[in-house]
């Protein structure tokens, strides 16, 4: 997308975060704006705030973790506004906690927020987009998306697969003109691990120590500046970069650091102890039934 002035941006997660920072500098671009967020107060304090540039702004408040009530927000999205020619996905949330600890009720909504929804939007924008001169797709999808840990399995899933889609979607669209990124951030200055759910309520989720996060502000501005070049995928922060040349050449010493537990060994020696006693006790109950 060359240029932004008086072009119509789709944006989810717009009520606070990167997503707020993304629709300021937008606005300040000349862009109008359509905006979602579950966040009502939040969402209706950023249009308030972007009223000056004198631009349109439509909000719309959505539970993206439901796809219905998607299909009735992108509904109301085509009565209101007359075109749209940019869509960037980048509401998202995480869970942290051991994955067996995970109910199907964590993973729906999980996955639906972060991979369903975008693909849901994605594709009821597709023919729309299709007809503008300049349009484009930016969906948020993390370093997560690139490298793995542990303890955010679902997180790193459903990070994995927007890339995915990201990746095809540039190699099937940008032949026909319109533009695809994948944005990949390491930490980030948001609410995204304060507001993550866990296994249990009594657990905190460990935040990245602030050196090594990146503002909201200037992720949304590499967002912009990846939009105009239209580039296949931006990484942002130093160690998101230092993952990713390690995730490409030396992918043994991550697959090392994940491995690497000095209990281990421990607790593999005792869960073998477990098993020979079960063993044990299920041969001696096989004994007495045949003596008996």
């Amino acid at each position: 997308m060359r240029t932004f002035d008086n072009k119509t941006v789709f944006l989810t997660g717009a009520a606070s975060g990167i997503g707020r920072e993304l629709a300021k500098q937008l606005a300040a671009l000349g862009c109008h704006l359509y905006l979602v967020d579950i966040d009502e107060a939040r969402l209706n304090e950023v249009a308030t705030e972007l009223a000056v540039h004198g631009k349109r702004i439509w909000t719309t408040v959505c539970d993206l973790s439901k796809p219905e009530a998607v299909h009735q927000m992108l509904a109301e999205c085509d009565r209101r506004t007359e075109v749209v020619d940019a869509v960037i996905n980048n509401a998202g949330v995480a869970y942290y906690g051991p994955t067996e600890a995970m109910t199907q009720q964590q993973w729906d909504w999980l996955m639906n927020i972060n991979l369903l929804a975008p693909i849901q939007i994605t594709n009821h924008f597709l023919p729309q987009l299709l007809q503008r001169p300049d349009a484009h797709i930016a969906n948020m999808c993390s370093i997560a998306g690139i490298v793995a840990g542990g303890r955010f399995t679902a997180y790193h899933a459903s990070k994995f697969g927007l890339i995915g889609f990201t990746e095809s979607l540039r190699a099937e669209y940008g032949r026909k003109g319109i533009g695809v990124t994948a944005i990949c951030p390491g930490p980030v200055k948001t609410n995204l691990y304060e507001d993550a759910a866990t296994g249990r309520q009594d657990t905190q989720v460990p935040m990245p120590p602030g050196w090594l996060c990146a503002s909201a502000e200037r992720v949304a501005a590499l967002t912009i500046k990846a939009i105009r070049r239209n580039k296949r995928q931006t990484v942002i922060t130093p160690m998101a970069h230092a993952l990713f040349q390690l995730k490409r050449f030396a992918p043994g010493l991550i697959d090392f650091a994940n491995q690497f537990s000095r209990k281990k060994k421990k607790r593999i020696a005792l869960l073998q102890q477990q098993e020979a006693e079960r063993l044990a006790n299920a041969e001696s109950e096989s004994t007495q039934k045949k003596a008996a």
